[in-house]
């Protein structure tokens, strides 16, 4: 490591350090505890939605609010959370959020109605949004380039890990106790960050320099700026959780969001060109680096979040898995990354980031080809198996993409470049839970249409099928005409989950596509500098 006060050739001095003087890995893991807590409790409330419904007996439609009210004011700070973190001073911001979040999860825990939850979960959403992003630029901060891929692995457990055991804990949260302990099992984590943060992490003093030297300028709110990305951001991630059980286009609510969101976005970009201080630098999205990185990360967001839930929804629809056991087909995923993140990490710093990103994208594509051999005798071992495939191309993207997203970025930036990335990484979730849903909806009016022209009772395969059935519930002891009857139930089931079957295999086609998008994406990357060993080397 450099001697204090003296940059290296990136520009990173050790003062702008979070360790303050102790080991940067302890940090690492400390401020690693709230980003697993926040993802964590994501996904765990996805799996308590039907508990959630029937506790304050309301619809499962209108459940889905809970989820759509976090990720909405989650989306709206986490965009302006660099902005925030430099105004604020990095600790003391994700100190707040931290507390905000647990807070709103006491609150959430003992919600009385739906009304109740939805209030206090869009307050839980915008304590949650600054936390990763304060988190990461803690860490490219900490530590040296060359050793930034060790540190983002500890922060990559906490991201890629959370999503994968949360449907195994919240179902056995939910399946033992009540959905209320889905959100209160935040509340002594949120407690834990705190003292930890609060004790050994420090305000770097480059950092605290640049926030007293801008607040000494006068600080320049930018109202309009705000306005701009909290209305465009928020309206989309409405439209992408809501769209398709509205109809998408077809229902004038989320066609209004879309064009508000569309106008929002787009006259942000010339807005916020013309700032000095913009609330969103989105000249970094042009940056050939930072840009690749960033549409790079919103395809892994979109695979890891689509696949996170439909895996489970496959289990316990279609093969009668309970909560808990669909959650353990997942598990060893997460064992696989455990090993997977500490190797990539080291590998960071010995091969270039467009290389590992894209060996990474072509695991992962092959992960979504393996799960389009999806069929109905498939094992509990084929599950697992398909998540392990998954789990090990993960961190050959998530981590090479994070490290050569900070290359060539100025230490003021990294609040910015840190909210920005993900950005793309909860509005790439939200698109690929969106893509998965409509191509599961419509591939499955599409099977249909096709499957069914052979019920037929000209269909020479129908009638032998329904005289086989009937004459197996006759031997059963029903009488003709209700083994008749329970034939033709059987067929309509059997023909119902060879349709869904097909559309999830569908999903996990468009999935790969998604995959292998990624690659020219990568390679269009330039090198960067490895730990002393020159560019292109």
């Amino acid at each position: 490591m450099s001697e204090a006060g003296t940059a290296d050739a990136s520009g990173w001095t050790p003062e702008r350090s979070a360790a303050g003087g102790r080991n940067p890995y302890l940090i690492a893991f400390v401020v690693s505890i709230a980003t697993f807590m926040e993802v964590l409790d994501t996904t765990i409330a996805n799996v308590a939605l039907r508990h959630i419904a029937g506790g304050l007996a309301v619809g499962i439609d209108e459940s889905t609010y809970v989820i759509t009210s976090y990720l909405v004011a989650n989306a709206i700070v986490l965009s302006i959370s660099g902005w925030l973190s430099t105004v604020i001073g990095r600790k003391r911001f994700y100190m707040i959020c931290v507390a905000v979040f647990a807070l709103a999860s006491l609150l959430c825990g003992f919600a009385w109605s739906l009304e109740s939850l939805v209030a206090f979960r869009i307050v839980q959403g915008l304590g949650g949004g600054g936390m990763a992003t304060s988190e990461q630029a803690i860490l490219a901060d900490s530590f040296p380039p060359a050793k930034r891929g060790q540190a983002f692995a500890i922060y990559g457990i906490a991201v890629v890990v959370a999503p994968v055991i949360g449907p195994t804990l919240g179902g056995w949260i939910t399946d033992t106790y009540s959905w209320h302990w889905v959100f209160l099992i935040n509340v002594p984590m949120g407690m834990l960050s705190l003292l930890l943060v609060g004790t050994l992490v420090s305000e770097p003093s480059g950092a605290e320099q640049e926030r007293v030297a801008l607040l000494k300028k006068g600080l320049r709110i930018d109202y309009i700026g705000f306005a701009l990305v909290a209305i465009g951001l928020g309206s989309l991630e409405f439209v992408l959780d809501e769209g398709q059980k509205k109809d998408w286009f077809g229902s004038n609510m989320i066609l209004s969001f879309a064009l508000l969101s569309a106008f929002c976005l787009i006259a942000l970009v010339p807005w916020e060109l013309t700032r000095k201080e913009p609330i969103v630098d989105v000249r970094l999205l042009g940056r050939r680096q930072f840009g690749a990185c960033w549409l790079v990360m919103l395809g892994t967001g979109a695979v890891l979040i689509s696949t996170t839930q439909f895996l489970p929804q496959i289990l316990q629809t279609e093969f009668n898995y309970t909560a808990l056991l669909a959650g353990l087909a997942l598990s060893p995923g997460g064992v696989a990354t455990l090993f997977m993140m500490p190797l990539v990490g080291r590998l960071v710093g010995i091969v270039q980031p467009k290389y590992l990103i894209v060996f990474g994208a072509c695991v992962v594509t092959f992960s979504m080809w393996h799960l389009t051999g999806l069929n109905g005798d498939i094992t509990y071992g084929y599950a697992a198996w398909s998540r392990i495939y998954l789990a090990i191309g993960l961190p050959f993207l998530f981590l090479p993409i994070t490290t050569a997203s900070y290359d060539g970025i100025p230490p003021d930036k990294t609040n910015q470049a840190s909210a920005l990335i993900n950005v793309a990484r909860n509005i790439g979730g939200s698109m690929g839970v969106a893509l998965a849903q409509t191509t599961y909806a419509q591939r499955q009016q599409f099977h249909q249409s096709r499957l069914i022209e052979h019920t037929a009772p000209s269909d020479l395969g129908y009638q032998q099928t329904l005289d086989a059935m009937t004459r197996f519930f006759t031997g059963q002891g029903s009488s003709p005409s209700d083994a008749a009857a329970q034939a033709l139930a059987w067929i309509g089931q059997t023909l119902q989950r060879q349709i869904d079957l097909l559309a999830y295999i569908d999903v996990f086609w468009s999935l790969a596509i998604v995959g292998a998008v990624m690659v020219p994406l990568a390679l269009i990357m330039r090198p960067i500098q490895l730990g002393g060993v020159p560019k292109g080397h």
